[in-house]
């Protein structure tokens, strides 16, 4: 990223490495046989038109992005513009002099355009984010299996690729974030029979209380959260392509894939076939061709009270095919980044990559983006290791800051360490915030500060490195506490890209006591675990204005 740069016009723009695709309305290039000149035409635009006209030289393609004033889209955007206007800007690719005069004449203001780059498990190297459509970007990010209550480590994916979508949109582009939900499982069928339950009804429960404990840290919702359970046909549909390419094959009622008809399997996880275990245990060994093939699709069990009714016979769907299709239900093929916890590239993000391209002759994603374990005591945080620390626990004793800055605090890749002094540790550094928001002042923060606030932003940019970004925030906190007045909108803008904006928000004294009295109420009912009931009294809370938060040793209000 380089510095800004006056354009003669009275607009500034920014400018910025370009990606290497063609030129599109959404993100205009000046040619690169520029360097020498003062004037020309970008590449595609009509012969005669108004050329591009102005005082500096670029060195390289420089990007500009518009958005248009009270307009939250990038330019060319269809939400922004009429339809005549979108028609006119598909024609006639604008000019940089188009650029700069519309920035001039309407008060529209340019963005500059961060190349963003995401470290690629598949590749094992840090590469650059290229939509397929320009400016708008599709998150796929594996969710919870729910046959229980969500701990702490199922708790970072969320909190990264929430996060990442909201730093996404910062930068302009529009992201779609799709986290299923797992409520076809044996871990579901296995805890419902150990508590006498109907599986689907304990799913049900299970979700529930997985949609309010994320709920409470605050980043909002994904765009789309699929159920397995409601993806039947596109599963169905998937497996069908499998069989019908000599892919897959059906076995008693199973149905199969062939790994060894997909060359490049192991290509995601970087092993050798003949050291791949698929986890499976001795299920369905007797009746597949080999024992690294895994279920797309398992034959209806007596002890399983949930099935579906096939071209195979009635079953249900396996683990890894239910991720691929709900993916390309929501996002298509060749999305951008597909996510999810390191401990899911093998065997299942390697299979959905398989079997999707085995199926479409087109890859699922374009990244395989993977975060680290939260560890306690070096081993990962799994129910099955017993080592579990319940989020909705670490929410209530700390508080929801805190545990967003915890799971922040370090790199997405690398393993997260678990302890009562780590969180305490990150509820001291949310404190540090608040304290330091109550001697800023509203307004526009100094120009020397910016360096920090665009640290930030790089860090952010340069494979997701929130712990970097952290620290130019704290860096900025530190600075401003060294003078006297300083105007908090660059603190402001950072903290609400990680969901902590907050953190400047004084709690309202004058808070009505009946907003109180609901909260209190929304407190006791949490305790008596009476979800419904909290949940109604939030929504009662927001409708008078007011924010409910849970905070460690109780509740605070803000002003919505």
């Amino acid at each position: 990223m380089v510095d800004r740069i006056e354009a003669g016009l009275g607009a500034e723009v920014a400018i910025g490495e370009a990606p290497e695709r063609p030129l599109d309305p959404f993100e205009m290039l000046a040619p690169a046989g520029l360097a020498s000149q003062r004037s020309g035409t970008l590449p595609g635009h009509p012969a005669g038109r108004r050329r591009f006209e102005s005082p500096f030289t670029p060195s390289s393609y420089p990007v500009l992005r518009i958005l248009r004033r009270g307009c939250q889209r990038p330019y060319g955007s269809h939400w922004c513009f009429s339809t005549g206007e979108r028609a006119r800007r598909a024609r006639e690719p604008a000019t940089v002099a188009d650029t700069v005069r519309e920035v001039d004449a309407t008060g529209d203001r340019v963005q500059r355009v961060r190349a963003i780059r995401l470290h690629d498990t598949r590749t094992g190297s840090v590469v650059p984010l290229e939509p397929r459509e320009p400016g708008r970007v599709g998150i796929y990010a594996c969710g919870p299996t729910v046959y229980g209550r969500i701990h702490v480590g199922n708790a970072r994916p969320y909190v990264v690729f929430m996060v990442l979508r909201r730093f996404l949109a910062a930068e302009g582009y529009e992201p779609t974030l799709v986290i299923n939900i797992t409520d076809i499982n044996d871990k579901i069928y296995d805890a419902a029979a150990a508590e006498g339950r109907d599986s689907a009804e304990l799913a049900r429960e299970m979700t529930a209380r997985y949609v309010e404990d994320t709920d409470r840290l605050g980043l909002g919702r994904p765009d789309a959260e699929p159920l397995a359970s409601e993806t039947i046909g596109p599963i169905e549909d998937l497996i069908g392509a499998l069989v019908d390419s000599d892919h897959a094959y059906e076995a008693e009622g199973d149905v199969y894939f062939r790994v060894r008809s997909y060359p490049r399997y192991g290509e995601l996880s970087h092993r050798r076939v003949e050291d791949m275990d698929q986890g499976e245990g001795g299920e369905g060994a007797q009746r597949k061709e080999d024992p690294l093939d895994f279920a797309l699709w398992k034959a209806h069990k007596p002890e399983e009270d949930t099935a579906w009714d096939s071209p195979w016979g009635r079953g249900r769907p396996g683990w890894h095919i239910e991720c691929s299709a709900m993916a390309e239900a929501l996002l298509g093929l060749d999305f951008e980044v597909h996510g999810g916890g390191s401990d899911l590239v093998f065997p299942h993000h390697e299979n959905e990559a398989a079997q999707t391209r085995a199926a479409r002759a087109e890859p699922l994603a374009r990244i395989w983006m993977h975060n680290g374990m939260v560890q306690q005591e070096g081993e990962k945080m799994a129910k099955s290791v017993g080592n579990i620390f319940l989020l909705h626990v670490a929410l209530d004793e700390y508080g929801r800051d805190a545990v967003v800055m915890y799971l922040l605090g370090g790199h997405y890749r690398q393993p997260l360490a678990f302890s009562a002094a780590r969180l305490e540790e990150a509820a001291a550094r949310v404190d540090r915030i608040r304290e330091a928001g109550r001697r800023l002042r509203t307004g526009a923060s100094p120009s020397d500060m910016a360096p920090l606030r665009d640290r930030f932003f790089d860090a952010l940019a340069d494979d997701f490195n929130t712990a970097e970004a952290l620290a130019a925030a704290f860096e900025w906190v530190r600075e401003a506490n060294r003078r006297e007045t300083v105007g908090r909108d660059d603190l402001d803008a950072m903290l609400d890209v990680l969901g902590l904006a907050n953190l400047l928000q004084e709690e309202a004294e004058g808070a009505p006591d009946e907003v109180r009295s609901l909260a209190e109420q929304r407190q006791r009912a949490r305790a008596d675990r009476d979800f419904a009931a909290a949940d109604r009294l939030r929504d009662e809370i927001a409708a008078q204005g007011w924010e409910v938060r849970d905070v460690a040793g109780g509740f605070e209000l803000l002003p919505r």
